[in-house]
């Protein structure tokens, strides 16, 4: 019986390594970005995750999509497309 269950510690450990190193943080990093969609407000500066630059000027909680005025002018993005780390760095002041 215990050569049955050696022979299966290898791929129990190796799932255990996968899962806090690869699985676990993964599943982090998707609820904060998460909460970081839900979190923004008008007026916001942020920056897309395709690198445009802009601020909030409209949310719509219907369809989780957001207005961003730009140089360029206004454009509708999904507040999925808004980048968690570039934005906090925007606003964030330099040391």
């Amino acid at each position: 019986m215990s050569e049955g269950l050696s022979s299966f510690l290898p791929f129990i450990a190796m799932f255990v390594v996968v899962y806090f190193f690869m699985i676990a943080p993964q599943m982090k990093r998707a609820k904060k970005e998460k909460k970081f969609a839900n979190e923004i407000k008008k007026g916001d500066r942020v920056i897309t995750k395709s690198g445009m630059h802009g601020k909030i000027v409209e949310l719509n909680d219907k369809d989780g999509s957001c207005v961003i005025e730009t140089l360029a002018g206004k454009i509708k993005f999904d507040r999925n497309a808004i980048s968690m780390e570039s934005s906090q760095r925007l606003n964030t002041p330099a040391k």
